[in-house]
């Protein structure tokens, strides 16, 4: 079979469907793909996804999870989720609709989340008091549409990030919104449009303008078959208008396109909306933008808001928005700068690598023993320290190979170490699995990520050996698993756990929480994605380097609006911590799955630290912040978790000081299980010469870091073509980059001078 273009967003993307199964056997369970191979059949004893529930023919054939609604597919009981402005809960009775427009805070976290009991209220149906099921009729890229049906009677809504209306249609009956007590009608009473407010809340109420809203506590109205309602950002009669006016063009599709333009490092990002209009000529609608959103557009916003756990939401009209970001630069690793020495990062590797590293565990825990060699290597080339990369690459190749291998050296499926494929549910699972990576689908992108960073550096050196004939299709097989780019992937749902319209990526599978999904290692996220763009520049991909930058672009800001705040205007001004650590649908933690110690709380969204991690540093005021918010938090800068992340993290903003932790202390001191010593020291000793991480300047190659000490610029960048290149950045600096190698220049910038 040949391979398969598929239209991908004004691209194509390449996949190698021309798999086969292991010769010798036509049912054999082994796929061979490229010289590597999964399993469609799991190990014996190994775990797999849960049932299914609630799932509507009208679904597309792989199973979304990792959303922010994917509790409704995950669960027989239903969950509260999130699409902010909103809140909204499945019950037997209909949906459960609320605005939590207060927002609280203590030093635990920030919280939005769903109201008790029935409030705000409930959307229902006059001829059933309670339906026997539900089901997800269907989803686009931001929006999901439930099915309620008893009989005769159904009740359809949907719903979306971003929308502050849910629409409605009934059959066999007409649409019934539930109070617990009488809401207060400011506007139409008794007619097709309502003004209303409760538990000090306001909400307008669209009906045909045939029909007419009656009752009190219970609002039905007759003959409707298609309505809305919204959550209004204020009780004017202007307000109440302006949403009438779009009430009744119904969201039927929301999509996200994005385009990444290499001359100047630009990533513009399209959301669209497709509208049906039930009435009316309008044919546009009213959204909300999240801070990445609204700060980084240049569509006309209208002067209403809306309070949410993420910041303020702005509100904008019309059929689509754009955003522009400027894509930083990764590296395979900082450059060697004047003044470090060789001999010494020799000697730490050395001993960070006298025992082999043990790649048999689980796919987290082999994955960062992956992702400790990967780092290593490039470090050990940049120092000329060729016998020991040489030395780190072959162990590396081998685990990777044999991952991506399902049968053992006797041609038989192998116990563990390998990759299964789930049809029914359409997902990848390593095994031996963990963190509920099987049962419930969750952290593939944590987990893959260091497989396929492992994988860019093997690529590094030899780009065929990322190519779709020999490993490189089962490498683009785990970036499918986890966020495949095609909405009719055969294999995978579209963007699994990536978010398009939250801007970042989920940890649950199931989403089975009353706060709704969760994400906490924002940067293991990033690990991710900056795998994917070393891939692709490594082995010529320009389609998924571009879709790697997407990621890695949109990721990064929304980590620094909800997780970091460097703007310092999303959180309330009572929250006393300087950083969320795990985002949820209703509210941002202070916290970590699995500690308390203040040095894992931060330390979970730094690490892996590599040539990648820059981003961390751009705001470096903030880093600052951070930094001595730990520090307080503790109670010393004498770490003992985890104190070569801290360190290297604070090296973006004061190596020295870093310099100073690091040499003061005990060498024996464990550090964190996916780091080394020597990228301790080489992060350390790169950044004291170079300075901080400079956003301003941007370059015409993706593999880039400008850094500013001082009045000195300096700029670095990888060349992974075989011949040179000029690499040209947005200041005028030109820099010659030798072939497979790192350059670095410096030079004055006074303050003032025309590129500052």
């Amino acid at each position: 079979m040949k391979p398969k273009c598929v239209l991908l967003l004004g691209w194509t993307w390449s996949v190698a469907l021309g798999v086969s199964a292991a010769s010798g056997a036509a049912d054999s369970p082994i796929v061979r793909i490229g010289e590597g191979s999964y399993t469609k059949q799991r190990p014996e004893g190994a775990k797999g996804p849960p049932a299914l529930f609630h799932r509507g023919p009208n679904l597309r054939a792989k199973v979304p999870s990792n959303d922010w609604w994917s509790s409704l597919l995950w669960s027989s009981n239903t969950f509260a989720h999130f699409p902010h402005p909103l809140a909204v809960k499945v019950e037997r009775s209909g949906l459960r609709v609320a605005y939590p427009a207060n927002i609280t805070a203590n030093k635990a976290g920030i919280f939005g989340a769903m109201p008790g009991g029935t409030n705000d209220f409930i959307i229902a149906h006059s001829a059933a008091a309670l339906f026997k099921d539900f089901e997800v009729d269907g989803a686009s890229d931001w929006f999901v549409t439930v099915q309620f049906r008893d009989g005769a009677s159904g009740l359809r809504l949907s719903y979306g990030h971003g929308s502050p209306f849910v629409y409605g249609t009934c059959e066999g009956g007409a649409p019934r919104v539930v109070f617990a007590k009488a809401p207060s009608v400011w506007s139409g009473a008794n007619s097709a449009t309502l003004g209303i407010t409760v538990n000090g809340r306001h909400y307008g109420l669209f009906a045909p303008t045939s029909a007419k809203w009656r009752g009190s506590n219970v609002l039905t109205c007759d003959d409707a078959k298609y309505f809305s309602v919204a959550a209004l950002p204020d009780n004017k009669p202007e307000t109440l208008a302006l949403f009438g006016r779009h009430a009744h063009a119904h969201i039927t599709d929301t999509r996200v396109s994005w385009r990444y333009d290499q001359p100047t490092a630009t990533l513009t990002t399209r959301y669209q909306f497709t509208t049906e209009a039930r009435e009316g000529t309008e044919a546009g609608t009213l959204f909300a933008l999240y801070p990445h959103q609204w700060r980084n557009t240049s569509n006309v916003l209208l002067p209403l808001s809306y309070n949410s756990v993420r910041g303020v939401m702005k509100l904008a009209a019309g059929s689509e928005f754009t955003t522009e970001m400027k894509f930083p630069g990764v590296l395979p690793a900082l450059p060697k700068t004047a003044g470090m020495d060789s001999t010494k990062i020799d000697a730490l590797l050395q001993s960070d690598f006298a025992k082999p590293v043990n790649v048999n565990g689980d796919t987290y825990w082999a994955g960062k023993q992956l992702g400790k060699l990967a780092t290593a290597i490039p470090i050990a080339e940049a120092h000329g320290l060729t016998a020991r990369s040489q030395a780190l690459r072959a162990p590396l190749r081998a685990a990777v190979e044999s991952w991506f291998t399902a049968t053992a050296t006797n041609g038989q499926p192998k116990a563990k170490g390998l990759f299964a494929y789930d049809e029914r549910v359409g997902t990848l699972i390593g095994y031996p699995a963990s963190y509920g990576s099987d049962t419930e689908l969750n952290d593939h992108h944590f987990h893959y990520g260091y497989f396929i960073k492992a994988a860019a550096e093997i690529a590094r050196h030899d780009p065929g050996w990322g190519g779709a004939q020999r490993y490189g299709a089962l490498v683009k097989l785990l970036v499918r698993d986890m966020v495949s780019p095609q909405r009719d992937d055969p294999m995978f749902p579209f963007l699994r756990c990536f978010d398009p319209y939250a801007g970042h990526s989920w940890a649950s599978g199931h989403a089975r929480f009353a706060d709704g999904n969760n994400n906490e290692s924002s940067s293991e996220a990033m690990n991710a994605w900056c795998g994917m763009i070393l891939f692709a520049e490594a082995t010529g991909d320009k389609e998924l380097r571009d879709f790697g930058i997407y990621l890695f672009t949109t990721e990064m800001n929304a980590i620094h609006e909800y997780w970091f705040n460097v703007h310092g205007d999303n959180f309330p001004t009572n929250y006393p911590a300087s950083v969320t650590t795990m985002a949820w649908g209703g509210k941002g933690a202070n916290a970590t799955w699995f500690s308390a110690d203040p040095q894992m709380v931060h330390g979970i969204n730094f690490l892996p630290l590599h040539g990648g991690s820059l981003y961390l540093g751009l705001y470096p005021d903030y880093v600052e912040k951070n930094y001595r918010a730990l520090v307080s938090e503790f109670g010393s800068d004498q770490f003992k978790n985890w104190p070569d992340v801290t360190w290297m993290y604070r090296a973006l903003n004061n190596p020295a000081d870093a310099a100073r932790l690091f040499a003061m202390a005990d060498p024996q001191q464990k550090i964190e299980d996916g780091n080394t010593r020597a990228n301790v020291a080489h992060w350390i000793g790169s950044l004291q010469s170079l300075g901080r991480p400079e956003r301003s300047v941007t370059a015409d190659s993706p593999i880039y870091a400008v850094f500013q000490n001082g009045p000195t610029r300096s700029y670095t960048a990888y060349n992974f073509g075989s011949t040179p290149r000029i690499v040209k950045f947005s200041d005028q600096h030109a820099l010659k980059v030798p072939p497979r190698a790192w350059a670095t220049e410096s030079t004055a910038k006074l303050p003032g001078s025309p590129d500052q």
